[in-house]
């Protein structure tokens, strides 16, 4: 009688579903730039390292290098939405560690000037001596 044969794989593969691409493309679609990131235009990018449980979700998250002003929280909260699929090998649970760059660039759309347009109004009274002199407004929208 021959021996079962195992598989030489002992432990468990983790994999995104629809690979690294698919995984990109979500960062992508999820990532929210931050305002303060924006003003002070902050560009660069955040290593996060991040930990799997055995059932594929994340559970703890530690930013590597980070570039500050809001970025390296929104990279942190963007890994935490992440779920891996984790192939199954002897009821062992396993956790798996996986470092990630995130990067933020600005977008390219321009910010518009904002136009200040001032109308001065004055009203004159009828021509008569003894009244105030005439009043001027100044209206800025």
């Amino acid at each position: 009688m021959k021996k079962p044969i195992h598989p030489k794989k002992f432990l468990p593969t983790l994999t995104y579903q629809g690979g690294d691409k698919k995984l990109f493309q979500f960062i992508t679609n999820h990532l929210k730039y931050p305002p303060e990131a924006i003003e002070n235009k902050i560009e660069g990018t955040v290593i996060v390292k991040y930990e799997i449980n055995y059932k594929g979700h994340i559970t703890q998250t530690k930013v590597i290098s980070g570039i500050g002003y809001g970025c390296d929280e929104e990279a942190e909260r963007v890994v935490r939405l992440l779920e891996f699929k984790v192939s199954k090998s002897r009821d062992l649970k396993f956790k798996f560690y996986k470092t990630i760059q995130i990067h933020f660039k600005l977008p390219n759309t321009p910010i518009e000037p904002s136009i200040q347009t001032t109308y001065t109004y004055t009203i004159e009274p009828s021509k008569t001596t003894n009244e105030p002199p005439p009043y001027q407004y100044t209206i800025i929208t």
